[in-house]
């Protein structure tokens, strides 16, 4: 069976979500992050499938998860057992990857059989929807291409939100785990100039629609590159940039820094 409605049974445009996910243990937490993750999920249409973009799936080509009962991946270190502990049971669909598949050129994106939900996606989802009652999937990163490359890919993948298939992408806006204050861990919206300066950047080129500069992020400056070491926590954002239609409404949310060097600012589309 086919778990998603051809695009003449459904009028609604699924938005999408960029969530900056942050810790692990906002899976488990309650704090203003999760509230407003949950406030969020609350005001959008139940999905049919979602499908997930998270910073943790990084590869050489792009893969698409295809298993029927995806595996809830513990991908990280040093927490408390109760985290390890966590399963979230969402199913997966064959036939959602397949589909997804056929949207894309021949041989471009390919099925997977072996990943299932990593932290990226399964701690913000056991928070937004605890049931796990949505077929969900996760697209991968193809590490060895640029921004661009993946803004224009995401762009594939547009129909699928006028089949109800909600698409989240997962990561953060400034990530930088080597610069963060451990001391400044608990301190209610603390970031460092810097982070602060690369947070409000990264706004105002989401709200003026322009993302082309984003792509070159380390021609923005010495805040950009301090943000960015690495892209895999921000191509996520790209993926979701690369879905916007003209005149959808772009909404900020979870708009804070935290431990001096890391963000959790969100963003809904739609």
């Amino acid at each position: 069976m086919n778990l998603i409605l051809d695009e003449k049974e459904s009028s609604d445009l699924m938005p999408v979500l960029f969530v900056g996910h942050g810790s692990p243990m906002n899976a488990l937490e309650k704090n203003v992050y999760t509230k407003n993750w949950k406030k969020i999920a609350g005001e959008i249409q139940k999905p049919k499938a979602m499908l997930c973009i998270s910073a943790h799936w990084l590869t050489k080509g792009s893969f698409i998860t295809a298993v029927d009962n995806p595996l809830t991946i513990h991908d990280f270190g040093g927490f408390p057992d109760e985290l390890f502990k966590v399963e979230y049971p969402a199913k997966g669909s064959l036939d959602l990857a397949k589909d997804a598949q056929k949207l894309f050129p021949k041989d471009l994106l390919h099925l997977d059989f072996e990943w299932g939900l990593d932290h990226g996606t399964w701690s913000v989802l056991n928070q937004m929807y605890p049931l796990a009652d949505a077929p969900t999937l996760q697209l991968s990163i193809d590490y060895s291409q640029p921004a661009s490359y993946h803004f224009q890919l995401a762009q594939y993948l547009q129909s699928l939100r006028k089949r109800g298939v909600l698409i989240i992408g997962s990561g953060n806006m400034v990530h930088n785990l080597g610069m963060v204050a451990w001391d400044k861990i608990n301190e209610e919206n603390y970031g460092f100039d810097w982070a602060i300066e690369a947070n409000e950047m990264f706004k105002k080129h989401i709200l003026d629609r322009n993302f082309e500069p984003l792509f070159d992020y380390a021609k923005l400056g010495k805040s950009m590159q301090l943000s960015i070491p690495t892209p895999d926590h921000f191509y996520p954002l790209i993926y979701s940039l690369g879905l916007v239609k003209e005149k959808e409404e772009l909404t900020i949310f979870n708009d804070y820094t935290m431990a001096g060097s890391l963000s959790m600012t969100s963003l809904k589309i739609g």
